[in-house]
Parts: structure tokens; sequence; C-alpha cells
């Protein structure tokens, strides 16, 4: 086990493998320029050599928060296999061409809904909210708007958690180096 990156995409295939409903759910753990920290589940978008991507709001708490600092950590827990994997790194915004072609993969009601909402923001009511996605849907094609992207999560470092029934739980750290990344074994 020395590439942390390929061992998390077996352990996500093996989640999928096992029934997992939604393998790819994950918390993302943010904090404010003064530390005080918030989470919140989000969906994985993908994961490869550059690190692991997902797309929200930019103007949402958690855009505002990675604006701020942009330091996070994420974390998959799959139940089902007895598996946890906790990601650290730094995270910056992708090309908004990467953001325009995945935006072009999401259902018409889903680009709508993204449109309609300014993630975060107090509304006047429910449905002032759903006329607003009304008029979205409407348009037919709704473009990406400028306040919603992609974000990769560059990692620095990668826990994998694997439990045991006994307690004596197995878990390696995997830190970033010059090299490529160093793992050490840590107590349960």
């Amino acid at each position: 086990m020395t590439d942390p990156l390929a061992v998390f995409q077996e352990w996500f295939d093996d989640a999928r493998a096992a029934g997992v409903e939604v393998p790819e759910a994950m918390t993302l753990a943010t904090a404010d320029a003064n530390g005080r920290p918030s989470a919140r589940m989000l969906l994985l978008k993908s994961a490869d050599k550059r690190g692991f991507t997902f797309f929200t709001g930019y103007e949402s708490r958690k855009g505002r928060e990675l604006e701020a600092n942009p330091r996070a950590a994420l974390v998959f827990y799959w139940r089902e296999i007895g598996r946890q994997v906790r990601v650290e790194g730094t995270v910056r915004r992708i090309p908004a061409a990467e953001s325009d072609a995945y935006w072009s993969t999401r259902p018409p009601r889903s680009r709508a809904a993204a449109a309609a909402s300014h993630q975060s923001e107090p509304i006047a009511s429910r449905e002032t909210l759903e006329r607003e996605f009304d008029a979205q849907v409407a348009l037919g094609e709704v473009p990406r708007p400028q306040r919603w992207g992609g974000y990769v999560l560059e990692p620095d470092a990668i826990e994998l958690w694997h439990h045991r029934d006994d307690r004596l739980h197995e878990r390696i750290r995997f830190t970033r180096a010059r090299e490529g990344w160093r793992s050490e074994q840590l107590s349960p």
C-alpha cells in the first residue's frame, strides 16, 4: 500500500460493489477566517491524481469559507464494508471550462435548481424559491451561473481506516512528501 489515491479508488469501487447506496457521499469540513468550523454532506464527482473534485455555489457558506481559508477536510464512511477515508488538503477552484463541461451533464431540473438557488442565503419564502425554479425551468437551456462551479481538494494527508470487530481497527496515515507519499501505521 504505497499510493493512497489508488487505495481510495479500490475502496470506492468495493463500496459500490457492496451496494453502498451513495458511495460518493462525503462530509466536507471547512473553517472560516477565524477558525470557526462547519461541515456538511456533498457528493464527490471525481478522484484522481489531481485530487478530489466536487461542485457547489461559490457564494454559499462553504464557498465563502474556502475563499477565506482554502484548507479543508473530507470524510467518506462506508459502514457496509467497514471502511473510512479521511482527506486533508488545500482546495482551489477548477477552471471554468471544466465547470461548464460538468454543468452540461447535469439533468435539466438540477441545472434549474442550482440557478434558482442562491445557496445559503435567506429566502422570503419557499414559494418565492419555487417561482424562481419554475422560471428557470421555463428557460429550457439554463446556463451555468458564474456563482456555481467546481473545486478540487489537493490532498496532503489521507488516512485509511478499516474496521475490526475486536475494536483493534487498522489505521494508516499517508502524508505527501517531496518524493511521493510517506505512510505510518496509527494506533486505533
